[in-house]
């Protein structure tokens, strides 16, 4: 009788699957992330979407270099004309503009997560590595929001950033939660 206990892989273990898989899971982060740019509150100059959460998540699940290409593939897809952005917006200039930078942030962020989330497993952790990712998509968000539509810092601040503190500080609960409990039942691999 083998004495070896056979784990299952959870079906995002990028480590056991083929090209095609870790493509497929690629492609449907970057569509859920489209998916969360239509849940919006539309505010002025940044509306409140569920993007960040999914971009979390695919920094979680994916891993770093995976997370990050499903949203370089996101970005790509509205760059290149797809309505996928909040509001349905479309084009490169959309990257340009005051919401240009949180876009932009999206695939460094979910590769900081995915990398922080492969070196330990605690809720704590992960809620740790998820604000840093948070970090990053609203510096990179609010600097250019000042550079190119407010020309005020507080006033950046306060649109770009502040506002929207509880909102997602909800959803960094919720991503990490959800995340914790699915990787106790299918533990991350590689």
């Amino acid at each position: 009788m083998n004495s070896r206990v056979k784990t299952l892989s959870p079906p995002w273990s990028i480590a056991a699957q083929s090209s095609f898989a870790q493509t497929l899971w690629i492609g449907v982060f970057a569509a859920a992330t489209a998916l969360a740019a239509r849940v919006e509150i539309p505010v002025q100059p940044v509306p409140f979407t569920l993007q960040t959460m999914v971009v979390l998540l695919a920094g979680a699940f994916l891993g770093a270099r995976n997370g990050a290409l499903s949203q370089v593939l996101y970005i790509g897809a509205g760059a290149i004309g797809l309505p996928v952005f909040a509001g349905g917006a479309i084009g490169f200039a959309r990257l340009l503009g005051p919401t240009g930078g949180y876009l932009l942030a999206f695939p460094l962020a979910a590769a900081l997560v995915g990398y922080l989330i492969s070196q330990r497993r605690s809720l704590v952790w992960t809620a740790v590595s998820m604000m840093a990712g948070l970090i990053v998509i609203f510096a990179a968000g609010t600097a250019q929001l000042f550079i190119v539509y407010v020309h005020d810092l507080s006033a950046a601040l306060t649109s770009g950033f502040l506002l929207f503190t509880v909102w997602d500080l909800a959803k960094l609960g919720a991503a990490s939660m959800a995340y914790h409990e699915v990787a106790k039942r299918w533990p991350r691999v590689g």
